[in-house]
């Protein structure tokens, strides 16, 4: 589950730079450099991906490679909730199950489960865990 996405920077004819996502299209933004650019990419990029896993759809798989896109990635909370989301939804098992065997109220699995509500990182760990997944942390050069 990684969160990495193909994003076109091109610069904007009225100033600064326009970015887009191929494989994302509800994420759309600007910056005035290109490093404020790439870093409201990756602003966008995560809000719309918590967008469509709070209407419960699929999230998009990144596909969009090649000349012309820059690799952008979520946030490591944004990643790691939405690898939670998307781990849950394939598990087949309940709100109601996860809570149970998490050892919480079934509110506090909705919680975990809400893509915009703040979770902090042993409970997401221990709920992927729980869901057959582990946490690989990566770091590389910035671009």
């Amino acid at each position: 589950m990684d969160y990495i996405y193909g994003a076109k920077i091109e610069a904007d004819p009225e100033g600064g730079f326009l970015v887009t996502f191929p494989d994302v299209p509800e994420a759309i933004t600007c910056g005035e450099t290109i490093a404020e650019a790439r870093a409201s990419g990756a602003e966008a990029l995560g809000l719309a991906l918590r967008g469509v896993a709070t209407m419960g759809q699929p999230l998009p798989k990144p596909q969009a490679t090649g000349k012309g896109l820059v690799p952008i990635a979520v946030a490591p909370d944004t990643a790691l909730k939405l690898a939670v989301v998307e781990a849950f939804a394939q598990s087949g098992i309940s709100k109601r199950e996860l809570a149970r065997r998490l050892n919480k109220a079934e509110t506090e699995a909705r919680r975990i489960l809400a893509p915009d509500h703040p979770t902090k990182l042993p409970l997401l760990q221990a709920t992927l865990a729980l869901l057959g997944k582990e946490i690989v942390v990566s770091v590389r050069d910035a671009a």
